[in-house]
């Protein structure tokens, strides 16, 4: 699609992956639209980018409602949505408690549904836009001490992939972009911070590149870095071979 002028809505974006990606897409030309919790980052990333800023927290109810209604009140449209926004936990699931568990659903994966029933149907009407999903490797293969991020993720994947087929025809594109470990805050976040020697964490500005890359050339799905393909493959191929290898070195 024409980045140039066209309104973007980026979530996620008071820092990380979204807060970089709105630095892309603000080079390359777009109107922004910035969302996050953090109202003072967020602003901060306004005020780097030009753009609008709308704080909102997309896992309470009616959050991404609200956040549809400011939005088109600012801009009349959406011609690109970045569903990025996101949380995680890791450790066993008896430790995860049930509100975190309502937390982890709501923000990755039932806010990008209710952004999507939004926004869609008018890119649709218009015969042009695009739906970039910010989702993770573990939602392609799964990760250990991490199942209900990893569930989350992968629900997100077929969410893409259904309305890929949804809105085929209609004008309307659908991404999904698949990091894997990220130099992000998301890791303090989330209870337990990254201790593995590899993979070695990549900068939140590559994925940022993947996702205007993205939009810009209506890629459907875009593994960041590249080698992740290979384990997504081989998961979907040989899973029992992959479950040996995954226990053995995960």
């Amino acid at each position: 699609m024409r980045l140039v002028d066209a309104v973007a809505l980026v979530t996620g974006a008071s820092s990380g992956i979204g807060a970089a990606t709105a630095v892309r897409l603000a080079a390359a030309g777009a109107r922004l639209i910035v969302t996050g919790r953090n109202e003072e980052r967020l602003r901060a990333v306004a005020a780097r980018t030009g753009a609008t800023p709308l704080p909102a927290d997309l896992a309470e109810p009616g959050g991404p409602e609200l956040l549809v209604e400011k939005a088109l009140a600012v801009e009349n449209r959406v011609d690109l949505l970045v569903c990025n926004a996101g949380a995680g936990w890791a450790g066993p699931i008896g430790e995860l408690s049930g509100a975190k568990a309502s937390e982890l659903v709501s923000l990755n994966l039932l806010a990008p549904v209710q952004l999507a029933r939004l926004l869609a149907p008018g890119m649709a009407e218009r015969g042009s836009g695009r739906l970039v999903f910010v989702s993770s490797i573990a939602g392609a293969t799964g990760v250990r001490n991490e199942a209900v991020y990893a569930a989350t993720k992968a629900g997100l994947n077929y969410l893409a992939e259904s309305l890929a087929y949804e809105l085929a025809g209609t004008g309307v594109g659908i991404s999904l972009v698949l990091p894997g470990v990220v130099d992000t805050p998301f890791f303090r976040r989330r209870g337990r911070p990254y201790d593995r020697r590899r993979p070695v964490p990549i900068p939140a500005e590559r994925v940022a590149r993947a996702i205007t890359r993205a939009a810009a050339r209506d890629l459907d799905v875009v593994y960041v870095p590249g080698w992740l393909r290979f384990p997504a493959w081989l998961h979907g191929t040989a899973p029992r071979t992959f479950r040996r290898l995954a226990t053995r070195f995960s």
